[in-house]
């Protein structure tokens, strides 16, 4: 019998956020068959035409980016990541003490290490 109430009072913890869930789903569902079955269909030329910033495309659209490009994206996302790590050490500063200090510091000089190096590859030239 104990198991039964224990369970009954999980789910009954729960049944809010799985009711929340479903209504999000159902919302997202009906909006878009909703939209499919009310939306008016005229598919004229000139609609189902390519558009591209109001001109008309003149080249292909799957040319390849400069992986120079791809270089400097990751190296955004890493840094920015890395500093991300600085808000939650800050918050919690006062309990951690000296050692929490000399690791961030650790973490602090790697990062600085990391652009240093990639600064003088040039990896952070825009050319």
């Amino acid at each position: 019998m104990a198991g039964s109430e224990l369970l009954l009072e999980y789910l009954s913890r729960y049944f809010p956020i799985l009711m929340f869930v479903f209504v999000a789903l159902a919302f997202g569902a009906g909006t878009l068959l909703i939209s499919y079955f009310v939306q008016p269909k005229y598919p004229e030329p000139e609609k189902l035409s390519t558009y591209e910033c109001g001109s008309e495309p003149f080249s292909d659209a799957r040319m390849p980016f400069p992986v120079r490009y791809y270089i400097f994206a990751m190296l955004f996302v890493i840094f920015d990541v890395e500093v991300i790590f600085l808000y939650p050490w800050a918050i919690v500063f006062n309990k951690i003490g000296l050692i929490g200090l000399v690791e961030m510091l650790i973490f602090i000089g790697l990062f600085l290490v990391a652009y240093v190096y990639a600064w003088r590859k040039g990896a952070l030239e825009w050319d």
